[in-house]
């Protein structure tokens, strides 16, 4: 495969460069070889040309000493870095850079849990820290507090709370439950957030706002600067747990159930980020297609009914879990059961009530617990080839929200000739719907279908009034360009905060459709 080069620089300058940022890391730890450690960093399901989100270069720094060396090379060159944290979001582009030619600024060996207050509850990690780290590191000194992990669990705590992604404990919202941060900006100069810019401060990872203008957010899907250090807020252990299932038995039940769960939810009845999931979604850790049908299409009712009979699941299956004090979980338990009890032949179930130990309940009350697995991998066994991305659009806590989002994306995947696999994680006051696109990574006209339909979604979702969260790297502009209210005004003000923090861009051009100046008017 022919040799690609970050935009505008020669080979003999690009030389140079990984001389200089050999210097800096050593040897080992810049890649820029078309080997196995490289190759590592392109995106694994690739809905466009694989070749096309290919980095240059990689570079494993090991301390904000190493990256500030490493910025100043890159703006001195203007070589534009990618960076990540473990670079496992692989629905979404994993350690792909948005830009060709880009250089991945890899995080992963900063890997130091720095410090887990058990009587405050929180953890304070560095970028390389997973999900598998921090659970074992609490674990081998018998500290009483719990994560909260997403599917699956092997991504970064800081990547994902940086993506503002979910888990699905109490502490679900993974923003929400940051607390200071440390950065490296474009030009070197490094920032500690909230309570950290106080010297000797002791209260950095317990107030999140500290003096003045809030910036945290402006960190999180941006590229605004390089995250060295995060807070994150954990959940002290509770006196009882008991992980529930409610199956439900036809499409059009999620109307009724999204009404039932809006007002258990804000009145914390339901206490966790539960989770709305599809027969096909449920199925497809346990099962591939092909063992229940071999034609093109979606699946014909007659095949579905019969999953749902072999596997004893619903058309629909929430997920949740009780938490506390056996006398509050009793409380609270009675009152769920008589509020889903309004929707004809809901099911309840305990893991208790599951014999096979595959069932995905079993593997849910894992995940509820905040215990990191790899489980929700089975899914890309569904169709061979094994390529997936997500499409997540948010929408109200409504029964119509959920049954319109729904009935729009199956419609839509259905006539492109796939199935529906989606869940609906339920928050506060809103929802992230989840359509996992899974299609063959090795078929390029499958390929083109699920871009195509893709393509429709966001469009025929922004018509409808809903945004998408997160997205692919090939889908950022796209998305980026709905949010459009008043004349673009706020890519208006990205673009402001863009010049003034990265006057180069060098820092992840494209993510989140934020460009460099000098790359804008290209776009």
């Amino acid at each position: 495969m022919k040799k690609i080069l970050p935009p505008d620089v020669t080979d003999k300058q690009f030389d140079r460069v990984l001389a200089a940022f050999r210097e800096v890391v050593g040897d080992n730890w810049v890649f820029a070889e078309e080997t196995a450690e490289l190759i590592s960093y392109r995106d694994p399901y690739a809905i466009v040309d694989e070749a096309h989100f290919r980095p240059s270069a990689s570079i494993a720094p090991d301390g904000v000493d190493e990256i500030q060396a490493i910025l100043k090379i890159a703006n001195d060159f203007n070589i534009p870095l990618w960076p990540v944290s473990c670079g496992k979001n692989l629905a979404y582009g994993g350690a792909a850079p948005r830009l060709p030619g880009s250089v991945v600024l890899d995080l992963k060996r900063m890997n130091r849990v720095l410090e887990v207050n058990e009587k405050f509850g929180y953890a304070l990690v560095e970028p390389g820290v997973s999900f598998y780290d921090l659970y074992n590191y609490i674990q081998a000194r018998g500290i009483k507090l719990w994560l909260d992990v997403p599917d699956p669990g092997w991504g970064s705590v800081v990547g994902t709370t940086l993506e503002r992604g979910a888990g699905y404990t109490p502490y679900g919202d993974h923003f929400m439950r940051q607390c200071g941060m440390e950065v490296v900006l474009a030009d070197g100069d490094v920032v500690r957030t909230g309570m950290g810019s106080m010297p000797g401060n002791n209260t950095w990872q317990l107030f999140k706002y500290g003096f003045g203008p809030y910036h945290d957010g402006i960190f999180t899907q941006s590229n605004y600067g390089v995250v060295t250090k995060l807070g994150v807020w954990l959940m002290p252990e509770p006196p009882g747990y008991r992980p529930y299932m409610i199956t439900l038995q036809r499409d059009e039940d999620i109307e009724q159930a999204v009404e039932v769960i809006r007002p258990l939810k804000v009145n914390l009845v339901i206490q966790n980020a539960a989770t709305i999931r599809d027969l096909h979604l449920v199925a497809s850790l346990n099962t591939s297609r092909t063992e229940y049908y071999d034609g093109d299409g979606p699946l014909p009712d007659s095949v579905r009914r019969k999953i749902m009979a072999d596997q004893d699941i619903g058309a629909w299956n929430f997920y949740s879990a009780l938490y506390g004090p056996p006398k509050i979980m009793d409380t609270h338990l009675e009152i769920i059961r008589d509020s889903f009890a309004q929707i004809p032949g809901a099911r309840f179930f305990f893991p208790e009530d599951r014999k096979d130990k595959n069932d995905v309940l079993h593997h849910r009350a894992k995940t509820m617990a905040g215990i990191p697995t790899l489980t929700e991998f089975g899914l890309v066994n569904w169709v061979g080839g094994g390529g997936h991305i997500d499409f997540s659009p948010v929408s109200p806590t409504t029964g119509e929200d959920a049954i319109r989002q729904f009935n729009m994306v199956k419609q839509r995947a259905h006539e492109h000739g796939f199935d529906y696999m989606g869940v609906f994680i339920v928050g506060w006051r809103e929802m992230h719907h989840i359509y996992t696109l899974a299609f063959d990574k090795n078929d390029p006209e499958k390929k083109q279908r699920a871009y195509r339909l893709f393509d429709i979604l966001i469009r025929e979702a922004a018509a409808a009034g809903y945004g998408e969260y997160r997205t692919h790297l090939a889908f950022m502009d796209q998305i980026a360009a709905t949010y459009n209210w008043n004349d673009n005004s706020l890519a208006r003000l990205n673009n402001k905060l863009k010049d003034a923090l990265d006057p180069n861009g060098i820092l992840a051009p494209g993510k989140q459709g934020i460009w460099p100046k000098h790359l804008r008017d290209k776009r």
